[in-house]
């Protein structure tokens, strides 16, 4: 198994290209934030990453997480990795200032996770949830609220779950059944069992902050009558620290396909009766503050697609450099080559490189776009970014996502049978990376997210700006050859038709709609990702020819961008076609004629 490296190099790149890194310092609030501040800490949380956090990867995936009664036991490496976490201020970067935070852009710390996650994608998760509680107790919780459990959570001495999924609610949140009864004092009984709660339980933080979604006895059905409540896991003593236990337990963990360290919890509240939880936001309005959580956690998810993407890509680099295996086709000598020689090897390889770069620019720059959206002050151009981060999103995770699973396959298939034991490391990253295309809400949702309500935002007056945005680029000619210019603006187009098509379906051809949803997300998924390739290509020509720069990674990135252009994007275009289909062909057949005779 080979370490893991993290590409610093890349990351900078990607930051200055397409996630504004230049402009960073020129906003309000973000005037810290140099390109050498920013250097520095993208050196020291690589440092963190590759030495600290990575070796602990393949001790969590053998030893897990275990349940003793009602207590998640973690292995002991990561006792001191999250030690080294918290105490280096990790968690912090981009947190609020008022709150403990650094007040750095979102778009710095996405590629500080991005470099945890490739370490130990297990563990990431942990943050990851931290991070989608703060945000919705931030929003919509009570100032007294934040100002008692956020700091801690922050510095990631106190972490937090997400409380969503029943054993009848899954995708549909509106079906649970966890109650909440009103008390005196204004607190609130809570009652119920919550199924897939990631690090719901563990050793690693004194305090585990759940936020938790239950139904008031005279509130609406569906998802219409939906509370969130914040519910600790000890309840604070006068000066708010933790001191009773409260009424919620582990009652057991999942055996899962991987990510074995990260505690995959079932919780019970209320088992005695006496849990209790508080009210954030108003009554009935937890689905609104469930969407602060999901979208945060979204493009978190999606960045594990790109992390373990990455590490599988480096090793699977090494393995080919190190691996002999039979002549080098058309070469006179018969004496045996590495692997990375062949041409089919190489095929793999560059299309995990590609596709692992264009995803790690699709999740930063909507980062960027979150960031801009926060800090700008002209609300038109508030609106815009906004509308661009809502966009992206659902590509984001279910692009990213599904790319960390192709990659991870292509290393199993580099590494040949010895891929398919454990010992090289490469089936881990298949198994872990399997659960992302799955979380916070599959990638099917995501789809019918993007074609069903992002399509029709503002009158579509989003994907529209990307379009001329994209346009505007290839009229300039920049993208590469001739040739390849023309594969990108075909790729645009494509993009162009299938979302007027989708457009004019409107409501009377929704299941036409629902039908193009997820072919029509890897067609956006693969241009804007072609497009933001070929940005980066046109800036390493400029530092080429200007002298600027690594000439190697210059030159890489430009072949890169080729061969996405060249060998990835025309099978996407083509999906206009399926797109166009409709869901005839998907839905003829009846139910009883899919099983077997």
């Amino acid at each position: 198994m080979s370490d893991y490296i993290a590409p610093l190099e890349e990351i900078g790149f990607a930051l200055e290209t397409v996630a504004g890194m230049k402009e960073w310092a020129s906003m309000p609030g973000f005037e810290e934030a140099s390109e050498e501040l920013a250097s520095a800490v993208l050196e020291e949380a690589g440092k963190l990453a590759s030495g600290i956090i990575a070796p602990t990867n393949r001790i969590g995936d053998e030893i897990g997480a275990k349940l003793d009664g009602d207590r998640v036991i973690t292995p002991d490496a990561f006792k001191p990795m999250h030690q080294a976490y918290v105490e280096g201020g990790w968690s912090t970067l981009s947190a609020d200032p008022e709150l403990g935070g650094q007040g750095l852009p979102n778009a710095l710390s996405i590629a500080v996770t991005e470099m945890v996650t490739s370490g130990n994608m297990a563990y990431s998760l942990l943050s990851l949830l931290t991070a989608g509680a703060i945000e919705a107790i931030a929003a919509h919780g009570t100032e007294e609220q934040r100002q008692t459990y956020l700091p801690k959570m922050i510095t990631g001495e106190w972490s937090g779950a997400m409380n969503l999924t029943e054993p009848s609610a899954g995708s549909d949140v509106g079906a649970l059944r966890s109650k909440a009864e009103r008390l005196p004092d204004g607190s609130y009984k809570i009652s119920g069992q919550k199924i897939f709660i990631t690090w719901g339980e563990h050793d690693l933080a004194e305090n585990v902050i759940h936020l938790v979604l239950a139904r008031l006895p005279d509130a609406p059905l569906g998802t219409k009558g939906i509370s969130m409540f914040v519910v600790p896991k000890f309840h604070l003593d006068a000066n708010g620290n933790p001191g009773e236990r409260n009424d919620v337990r582990c009652v057991s963990l999942e055996h899962k396909l991987g990510i074995h360290a990260s505690p995959t919890c079932v919780m019970s509240f209320g088992d005695e009766g006496n849990c209790i939880g508080y009210i954030v936001g108003e009554e009935n309005q937890g689905m609104r503050n469930m969407f602060t959580m999901m979208n945060h956690a979204r493009i978190g998810v999606g960045l594990e697609g790109v992390a373990v993407a990455e590490r599988a890509y480096q090793q699977s680099v090494a393995f080919a450099r190190e691996r002999l295996q039979s002549a080098e086709i058309g070469a006179k000598s018969r004496e045996s080559v590495t692997i990375i020689h062949h041409p089919d090897v190489r095929r793999m390889l560059m299309t995990m490189r590609a596709t692992t770069e264009a995803a790690r620019a699709i999740v930063y720059r909507n980062v960027w776009a979150l960031d801009r959206a926060h800090k700008l002050e002209d609300a038109t151009e508030k609106a815009k970014a906004k509308g661009e981060a809502d966009l992206l999103t659902p590509i984001s995770k279910a692009y990213s996502t599904d790319i960390g699973v192709e990659a991870s396959s292509f290393a199993i298939q580099i590494h040949g049978g010895m891929g398919f034991v454990e010992e090289t490391g490469v089936a881990q990253f298949y198994r872990d990376s399997r659960i992302a295309p799955i979380y916070e809400g599959t990638n099917g949702i995501q789809a019918l997210d993007l074609a069903g309500r992002k399509l029709m935002m503002d009158g579509g007056s989003h994907w529209r700006n990307l379009i001329a945005e994209m346009r505007n680029f290839v009229a300039k000619g920049c993208g590469g050859s001739e040739a390849q210019v023309r594969r990108l603006s075909e790729g645009v187009e494509a993009l162009s038709e299938a979302a007027e098509f989708l457009l004019s379906n409107g409501f009377e051809r929704v299941v036409d709609t629902a039908a193009a949803a997820t072919p029509y997300l890897r067609l956006f998924g693969t241009v804007v990702g072609g497009y933001l390739l070929a940005v980066q290509a046109e800036e390493a020509k400029r530092r080429l020819e200007n002298g600027e720069g690594n000439p190697a990674f210059l030159q890489a990135k430009i072949t890169t961008a080729q061969f996405f252009i060249e060998q990835l994007l025309p099978p996407a275009t083509a999906l206009l076609g399926p797109i166009k289909e409709g869901a005839g062909t998907l839905m003829a057949m009846s139910e009883e004629s899919f099983a077997r005779q």
